[in-house]
């Protein structure tokens, strides 16, 4: 299982290799990435970029602040070494990536990985939420148990019931290939000329005999 900590500088190296970002909008940007469950803050953050400093990882580059304030703040950017460390960890497909908040921010970047390393995390996530939902069902509290337990056994059970199902259908999605994209036209059928009739052809059209005929029934 990855540490909260390893999962934090992966989500930290996908973030810098689209663009640099100083504390406050790396911050933000992390809180959108992790969703409402968790809310980073700035002692989390900042020793996890004091690390990846460290390690290479990262570079911090002082900038003027816009405005009147003349105050430099820090920009940070990732480095070579950091997006090599970052292309390897983002394809690995162990257990570690089935986990929640591990699944969570892989899912996150899986524009930057093919489609074989995502159905492999996607059905090794779904294999272990299966595994999940059969343990819950059997330990199921008999009847007649407290009413709020059976409610939150209920809910849980629920819960992961439906991302069974997400699953399911990004998988089928995934093997299907990709979806033709919005706004995309499919090509048109060539026309065919279309064969005159006798009605429609023209004078010049007709053969010698059927313009003399003509005359003479004038």
């Amino acid at each position: 299982m990855a540490s909260k900590g390893a999962t934090l500088e992966l989500a930290v190296l996908g973030l810098l290799h689209d663009s640099p970002l100083h504390g406050y909008e790396l911050r933000k940007r992390l809180n959108l990435l992790l969703g409402w469950t968790r809310l980073l803050s700035y002692g989390s953050l900042y020793p996890a970029l004091k690390r990846m400093l460290r390690a290479g990882l990262v570079t911090e580059v002082a900038t003027d602040s816009p405005g009147v304030s003349r105050r430099q703040r820090i920009v940070y950017q990732i480095t070579a070494a950091g997006s090599e460390y970052f292309a390897g960890k983002i394809t690995d497909v162990g257990p570690s990536a089935w986990e929640d908040e591990d699944f969570n921010m892989r899912f996150a970047f899986f524009s930057r990985t093919d489609s074989e390393v995502r159905l492999r995390i996607l059905e090794g996530r779904r294999s272990r939420l299966q595994e999940r939902l059969d343990r819950a069902r059997t330990n199921r509290g008999p009847a007649g148990t407290d009413r709020y337990i059976s409610e939150l056994q209920r809910h849980s059970i629920e819960s992961v019931e439906r991302e069974v199902r997400w699953l399911t259908d990004l998988i089928a999605a995934e093997r299907a290939g990709p979806e033709p994209r919005p706004g995309a036209r499919s090509p048109r059928p060539a026309k065919t000329p279309a064969t005159p009739t006798p009605a429609s052809r023209t004078p010049s059209s007709r053969t010698p005999d059927q313009r003399t005929q003509h005359k003479s029934v004038k």
